[in-house]
């Protein structure tokens, strides 16, 4: 479960990037968090990851207190969650075997669990057959779905996708938020951040929207945007 409970966020530049922001997202949920440039997404994101701290107002992320976690039990919140940006961040010289299985090894995990379970995720995301290429030997969209693989290894409880389709042609970025919604069937939370109101409009989900650093709706079920981000 996520909580943000009347959040504010005051940057020392003066810049206030969140005023007053309260949403809850259940376990299994999927919700598109959308907005204008500026509208404060991608610091609600550096939150739930505890890159920042709210200036006032309380975050708890699966159990985590955001405003109280002491330094050591930070990478134990972000085994709880997977990640998926934009510009992908696949390691060039790792085939895309080892970089789905990068972050297990960083946490220790034995190399027969890692034979069992990268396959697993990139069957998942149907890119078995990719395993032994390197990034630069894939498209656009199989580079996300390599990246989706990669988020998906520890088993993660939450899926953080931000822009995930911002780098794909139309057909792929389909796919892509197809392959969420099944992750998304299968038990995952899955929050997604996009400009992209074509695809929220195709996809019958919660949407959290964005304004000046505050929630302006939170609506579920054929919600139509009327503005472009």
């Amino acid at each position: 479960m996520i909580v943000f409970d009347d959040v504010y966020k005051k940057y020392p530049n003066g810049t206030n990037a969140l005023n007053g922001v309260s949403f809850k997202i259940d376990d299994g949920e999927f919700v598109f968090v959308v907005g204008h440039s500026g509208a404060g997404k991608s610091t609600i994101i550096k939150m739930l990851m505890h890159e920042d701290k709210p200036t006032y107002g309380e975050i708890n992320v699966n159990g985590f207190d955001i405003n109280k976690m002491r330094k050591r039990k930070i990478p134990f919140l972000r085994r709880t969650m997977g990640v998926v940006f934009q510009d992908f961040r696949l390691i060039e010289t790792m085939t895309v075997f080892e970089n789905v299985a990068f972050p297990l090894r960083v946490v220790g995990t034995s190399r027969r669990v890692i034979r069992r379970r990268v396959p697993y995720v990139l069957g998942i995301v149907r890119l078995s057959h990719k395993a032994k290429n390197y990034p630069k030997e894939l498209s656009g969209g199989e580079q996300q779905r390599a990246a989706l693989a990669r988020a998906l290894v520890n088993n993660p409880r939450i899926i953080i996708a931000d822009e995930p389709t911002g780098n794909v042609d139309p057909v792929m970025a389909k796919e892509i938020m197809e392959l969420l919604s099944e992750i998304n069937k299968m038990g995952t939370t899955v929050i997604v951040v996009t400009h992209d109101k074509d695809l929220v409009n195709t996809f019958n989900k919660r949407v959290i929207t964005l304004e000046d650093g505050k929630v302006i709706s939170d609506q579920t079920g054929g919600y139509i945007i009327h503005e472009e981000f």
